[in-house]
C-alpha cells in the first residue's frame, strides 16, 4: 500500500533544506539555472515568491517526512498552470510519481485549475518519462530557448488537462 501525501506551503524553516536539496548536483544539473545558489540568492527569491499571490511554494511530505518540492505559478481557479518540481536527492525509487500523484490532485481539485503545464530539457529523460507517465500530452518542442551553461537547449513543453487528469490509475507498479 503506498503511503498518503500531504501537501504544505514551505515555510522559512524548510528554506536550508531546500536550498541543500536544490544544490545538490543531482537536481542542479537539471535546471535552467545550474549554479550554485548562495543563501541570500536563495532567501531573496523565497521573499519574492511568497508575496506572489498567484504562486504555491510547497512540500510535498509522506509518513517518513518530506520528498520533494513542487511550485505552481499563474494559479487561480480556472487557470492554466505552469508547475516545476524536484524529489529530494536520496530519495526512493518512485518518490517523483507519488509526489506528483499529490501534486495533481491538489492542483486539479484545492487549487481548481483547468491545465497544468511542464518543460523539460530534452535530456532529462526522467523528467520527460515522468510527465507521459502522469498523462501530460506533448504539446511542443521550443528549439534551442534555454541557455544553459553557455549552450542553447531545446525544451520539451507538456500539458496536462482537469479532465484528462486520472489520480485513480496505478502509477507506482503496485
Amino acid at each position: 500500500m503506498i503511503a498518503a501525501c500531504k501537501i504544505r506551503a514551505v515555510d522559512e524553516e524548510d528554506l536550508p533544506e531546500l536550498l541543500a536539496w536544490r544544490n545538490h548536483s543531482q537536481v542542479r544539473a537539471f535546471m535552467f539555472s545550474q549554479h550554485k545558489i548562495s543563501a541570500d540568492e536563495h532567501r531573496a527569491w523565497f521573499i519574492q515568491a511568497s508575496q506572489d499571490d498567484t504562486r504555491r511554494l510547497l512540500i510535498v511530505e509522506d509518513d517518513a517526512g518530506p520528498m520533494g518540492f513542487v511550485q505552481f505559478t499563474k494559479v487561480k481557479p480556472g487557470g492554466i498552470s505552469d508547475w516545476g518540481f524536484y524529489a529530494r536527492p536520496d530519495a526512493p525509487k518512485g518518490t517523483g510519481r507519488k509526489m506528483s500523484t499529490a501534486a495533481l490532485n491538489h492542483a486539479f481539485g484545492d487549487l481548481r485549475l483547468h491545465k497544468v503545464c511542464g518543460q523539460a530539457i530534452v535530456g532529462n529523460t526522467a523528467s520527460i518519462a515522468l510527465h507521459r507517465a502522469m498523462g501530460f500530452s506533448q504539446e511542443g518542442v521550443l528549439r534551442d530557448q534555454q541557455r544553459i551553461e553557455g549552450a542553447y537547449c531545446s525544451l520539451i513543453c507538456f500539458g496536462l488537462l482537469k479532465k484528462e487528469w486520472r489520480p485513480d490509475e496505478k502509477r507506482f507498479g503496485e
